[in-house]
């Protein structure tokens, strides 16, 4: 019943639009009336329209809600020096030294989720936090160590679950400006050395962990397009950036946030999993992809590129090893890398075919010849409408 739903909300926005747009009202397509939802008392929708076992849950990412940047021993992130360097890169000018405060408000955040009746918490560790300059040999901080046992103590409190994820964009800066951070093949062994370190000090407690969330995202922000730490691109792409070369530093960084991912999962695999009896995964993201024009043969084919490039590029890597870069080792070390898989999804774009490649001005965003838009057709919104038809009366 969720599902049927999700699929009548999906199809009345787009049933507003349609509707915005002049299109013909005879169109059996644009008749939804006999799919209306009518709750009724006796079968709600709540928790028994999703399968047994579903977790309801809040997600959060470290430097965007914690708060307490400057306290407590905490080293800086390239996200700080992001956001204290170039405020007008940033939507509000805003930045993460105070964010929602969940530091000093983690009793009261975790008791609004227990009234939400969640039933699990995803929140990220700050590596900073607990290593300040990136590097154990660097120091640990013991009030970082602390204040996750305090998290966890008060999830374990009010009855929720912890998913972990060890790494949510927020690179020391200090590894950053020592060999580029994740430019280099030596954060590999600096996030092996964390993650270590986290598995030991909170494996008996945390038994989902999250190796990397949205690489893809961090990748095209941050080193294609330079609207994200560490802001770096072509200065042709983006005149803002100072440094980057949006043809080629997208595909290393990913290499690298790979073999990350790898070293990590083994680490696990072999040192901690058979004590802790935890599960190890990565989430990565994607968005869903229609022909702009559907009629047209170069539009259809310019999907497939398009979740390749965004889906594929992680996934692919990830099931079967296979990165232009690897060598035979590291193909092996890839390989099924994880127990689970994380998704997340926003939405849907169109995909066009670009015609006015450009052999020139090279970057991440172009290579997969493909035009992603949201600007929508007459053509291909009747045809998501009449998709959606054909899934209800299945």
């Amino acid at each position: 019943m969720a599902f049927r739903v999700l699929v009548l909300m999906l199809l009345s926005s787009l049933l507003a639009h349609v509707i915005g747009s002049g299109m013909a009202q005879s169109d059996p397509c644009l008749d939804l009336t006999e799919y209306q939802y009518e709750p009724s008392p006796e079968l709600p929708l709540g928790r028994r329209s999703f399968p047994k076992g579903f977790v309801f849950a809040s997600a959060t990412a470290a430097y965007q809600i914690e708060g307490a940047a400057n306290q407590y021993c905490r080293g800086p992130s390239i996200w700080d020096r992001f956001a204290h360097e170039f405020p007008e890169r940033i939507a509000d000018g805003s930045n993460g030294d105070v964010a929602l405060d969940h530091y000093h408000r983690l009793e009261e955040d975790i008791i609004r989720m227990k009234f939400m009746n969640l039933d699990a918490y995803r929140f990220s560790i700050s590596w900073t936090r607990i290593i300040p300059y990136g590097k154990i040999q660097s120091g640990v901080n013991e009030q970082g160590i602390k204040f996750y046992h305090d998290l966890l103590d008060l999830l374990e409190k009010h009855g929720l679950e912890p998913y972990v994820t060890i790494w949510h964009w927020d690179t020391p800066q200090a590894l950053e400006a020592e060999y580029g951070g994740f430019l280099s093949r030596n954060i590999v062994k600096d996030f092996e050395d964390y993650c270590d370190l986290l598995f030991k000090e909170y494996g008996h407690r945390i038994k989902k962990w999250i190796t990397l969330n949205e690489p893809m995202v961090h990748v095209m922000r941050g080193y294609d397009e330079g609207l994200h730490a560490p802001g770096r691109c072509s200065v042709w792409a983006n005149r803002a950036c100072v440094a980057g070369d949006s043809a080629t530093e997208p595909y290393i960084v990913t290499h690298n946030l790979l073999l990350a991912h790898a070293a990590a999962y083994r680490l696990y695999e072999k040192k901690y999993k058979a004590e802790q009896q935890g599960a190890i995964g990565i989430t990565v993201v994607t968005f869903w992809f229609i022909p702009y024009n559907p009629d047209d043969t170069a539009d259809v084919d310019s999907v497939q590129r398009s979740l390749d490039f965004n889906y594929g590029w992680y996934l692919d890597p990830l099931t079967y090893g296979r990165y232009p870069t690897f060598t035979e080792e590291e193909s092996h070390l890839l390989k099924n890398t994880y127990d689970f898989i994380g998704l997340n999804y926003y939405t849907t774009y169109y995909s066009k075919n670009n015609t006015e490649f450009d052999p020139v001005h090279l970057r991440y965003t172009l290579d997969s010849r493909a035009i992603n838009t949201r600007t929508y057709s007459h053509q291909n919104m009747h045809q998501l409408l009449c998709l959606g038809k054909s899934i209800l009366k299945q």
